[in-house]
């Protein structure tokens, strides 16, 4: 098809890579780590496969792929979801990320909005039920 659509294909596959390490990674101190992981093991993937540029987007998709779900681990385990359920449902939906990322502009997608899906989520996850501070006094 062309460059734009291999370089499309390994921002996806990094996307994928992100949010299974931050699957595996989430609920241990290394959770930071994973982002750089991904992007290490995308990077590697690239030059392996291709050539710089899908290399490079494989980077970038590792380290905004796994920045954006950590963001959905912590808060799944902060609200009870073991570590071990909580990373096979991670592993499961970067599955599905692999999948997408071989339909044309999709790759590009995942890129965008997997960060944000975690932006939105580190907004919402800071305010507090006012009710249930009430409730807790009596």
């Amino acid at each position: 098809m062309g460059d734009w659509y291999s370089i499309g294909v390994f921002a996806g596959l990094g996307v994928a890579l992100g949010v299974a390490a931050a699957g595996v990674f989430g609920g241990r101190r290394l959770a930071l780590a994973a982002p750089f992981v991904a992007a290490a093991i995308g990077v590697a993937l690239g030059i392996a496969f291709s050539d710089a540029p899908e290399a490079a987007a494989a980077g970038v998709g590792g380290i905004l792929g796994g920045a954006g779900a950590l963001e959905l681990v912590r808060g799944a385990l902060a609200r009870g979801g073991t570590p071990l359920a909580t990373a096979l449902l991670v592993l499961g939906a970067a599955v599905v990320v692999v999948g997408l990322a071989f339909v044309p502009v999709v790759g590009y997608v995942e890129l965008v909005a997997v960060p944000a899906l975690g932006m939105r989520l580190r907004k919402r996850s800071g305010k507090r039920y006012a009710g249930l501070r009430t409730l807790a006094r009596d």
